[in-house]
């Protein structure tokens, strides 16, 4: 079976992850550190925290900015639930915005949505393409709005080269094995803000400090510590830390193969009749290719399913990105209504994702597109 997305871990890898379980600190040792300040210099932020997931990511920058009840952030439709979920789980509500041609948010529609009410613009680098951050800060300057990305797809993409990580006000990552490198699980905030890094700090450790400088109280003594938030515990592992470390060593490398994939799918597939590829060329962006998704058009798209089912039957693994958020059980039942985003509703009706990973071979992406090829130029049965 290929699947659609897969991790590469080399001996280099295990290697790293076993002398960290040797080593006198599993958690909360100097490998966290040492992979927060790699990631800062890799993305060109000034400072990294590192989480156990994406998912407690967003939900550390969600109440690093004092969302709370009665606030509203806007975002887009077209991402995992974790977007939104985390910022529920804080008391928000997510307003909806749909998205462009590419599927990122279209940035022309959010200040309809704007009201007194709103906290935050939190965007989505759907697939690995970063959004249209100028347009993005000049609409967060003017409402006074914090800027938050989604950037779970997009470790290595770049926004007139500045890489993602040091362009919005708060960027999340995810490191699950799927994504541009991997912890096994894991996550990271990255910020240039002095304020929110310390609150980013205390929140993933139970609203703990030791720093007796930031002490509210007088100090009881050297084992004395303080409680001054309502936190969580939310570390990465020292032996994540060094899995993380060893892969972001091979991100450029990553990033390159991811490349040359989406390159040969475009060479092979771009003629192909009722099939509307991800654009590879960009002037201002360039995406890290976390995904390759594809948009069947015209008659094509009534037969989605069968299309998907005939790929995964000859053992190539598809995934459809993604069902709107909204149109989940658990949305509906908070009030939403289906038809408010119709675009991304149209994309979650024609998209599949194909396979693209760093180590998908030559052989493997002639498979998929002769596949792909056979069902959509006749294989289908009425």
């Amino acid at each position: 079976m290929i699947p659609y997305s897969h991790q590469f871990i080399d001996k280099e890898d295990a290697d790293a992850v076993l002398a960290a379980l040797k080593s006198d600190w599993l958690t909360q040792g100097p490998k966290v550190k040492e992979f927060e300040l790699a990631l800062a210099k890799y993305c060109g932020a000034k400072y990294a925290v590192a989480i156990s997931n994406g998912t407690a990511a967003l939900q550390a920058v969600y109440f690093t900015i004092n969302i709370k009840k009665g606030d509203e952030i806007i975002t887009s439709p077209l991402t995992f639930a974790a977007t939104t979920n985390a910022a529920i789980w804080q008391g928000a509500k997510p307003v909806f915005v749909d998205i462009n041609k590419d599927g990122n948010i279209d940035s022309d529609l959010i200040e309809k949505k704007i009201t007194q009410k709103t906290k935050a613009i939190v965007v989505v680098d759907y697939a690995g393409l970063p959004c249209d951050f100028d347009v993005l800060k000049k609409i967060a300057k003017k409402h006074k709005l914090i800027l938050i990305e989604d950037a779970a797809h997009s470790l290595g993409a770049e926004y007139k080269s500045a890489k993602v990580g040091s362009i919005a006000d708060l960027t999340i990552f995810s490191f699950h094995p799927i994504k541009s490198i991997t912890t096994g699980e894991g996550g990271a905030v990255m910020t240039n803000n002095k304020d929110f890094y310390e609150k980013l700090l205390l929140f993933r450790n139970h609203g703990i400090t030791k720093d007796q400088n930031k002490f509210l109280n007088k100090s009881h003594g050297p084992w004395y510590y303080e409680m001054q938030e309502l936190g969580l515990n939310y570390r990465l592992t020292d032996i994540q830390a060094a899995l993380g470390i060893s892969q972001l060593k091979k991100l450029p490398d990553f990033l390159k193969k991811r490349d040359m994939i989406a390159k040969n799918y475009n060479k092979e597939l771009g003629k192909t009749e009722g099939l509307v590829l991800p654009k590879h060329s960009f002037k201002d962006r360039k995406s890290s290719r976390h995904l390759y998704p594809i948009l069947l058009t015209g008659k094509l798209q009534s037969k989605r399913k069968d299309v998907f089912e005939f790929l995964q039957k000859n053992k190539i693994g598809v995934q459809v990105h993604y069902i709107p958020v909204y149109w989940h059980p658990y949305y509906q039942k908070l009030g939403y209504k289906k038809g408010i985003c119709p675009k991304a509703e149209e994309w979650y009706k024609s998209e599949i994702s194909i396979p693209i990973y760093p180590s998908l071979k030559k052989e493997s992406q002639k498979k998929v597109i002769k596949n792909l090829k056979e069902i959509l130029n006749g294989k289908i049965k009425n």
